[in-house]
């Protein structure tokens, strides 16, 4: 069965182009577009979607709103932020509004069909080096640690809060599981549980958590 994509950009033209990239492939197909948050929610409502691709400056709704409502919602579509600028803060803020992740608009036409793919699957589309790069450049806007935040991991186990660490400093499962010497299937294990425990939709949501409560610290 094909992946369900949903294009929403103010931009005909890059609503177009990316439509051409995603129909020429053979397992992701474009079911819809819409030219603002409003339009996409208004969409979401009648066409099912696995993936949406948003863009983060639009009128009307701008993709900040737009994550934060799906993300709110019953809706099962994951989010895919695009900006053009690497030091968008609005991909930022996206992130925490629970998008699965954020694209570059340059991306290659290969990375951006692996990440709908990675990101229907249930992962993230940030490479580690660029969620790295993100948490260094927004460091001061993460908000200050709160006396009651720690709790949050008070359910985890010592193993679990050393995978969470890993995590929150860009590791892969592979990475992981060479440096805590654990098998890559028991990482993955690790990784539902603290999505579970910690109620993160993602990856994404991990590493932000960690450096929130000051697991990780800059």
């Amino acid at each position: 069965m094909k992946i369900r994509v949903i294009l929403v950009d103010d931009q005909a033209l890059v609503r177009s182009g990316l439509r051409m990239l995603i129909d020429a492939s053979e397992d992701v197909v474009v079911v819809g577009e819409a030219a603002n948050g409003a339009e996409a929610l208004s969409l979401l409502a009648r066409v099912p979607a696995d993936v949406a691709l948003v863009d983060v400056r639009m009128p009307v709704m701008d993709g900040v709103e737009t994550t934060r409502r799906v993300a709110a919602s019953n809706l099962t579509t994951r989010i895919i932020v695009l900006t053009t600028f690497d030091l968008d803060e609005y991909a930022f803020a996206a992130l925490k509004a629970g998008a699965s992740g954020f694209l570059l608009k340059d991306v290659r036409p290969d990375d951006l069909l692996s990440a709908i793919k990675a990101v229907a699957a249930g992962d993230a589309v940030v490479a580690p080096s660029t969620t790295r790069r993100l948490l260094d450049r927004m460091a001061g806007r993460l908000p200050d640690l709160d006396s009651h935040d720690d709790n949050k991991l008070n359910g985890l186990t010592d193993r679990e809060r050393e995978v969470l660490v890993e995590i929150a400093r860009g590791a892969t499962n592979s990475e992981i599981g060479q440096r805590l010497f654990m098998a890559e299937g028991t990482v993955k294990t690790h990784v539902g549980h603290l999505l579970a425990k910690l109620g993160c939709r993602d990856r994404i949501g991990l590493v932000l958590l960690a450096y929130e409560t000051g697991l990780v610290r800059m």
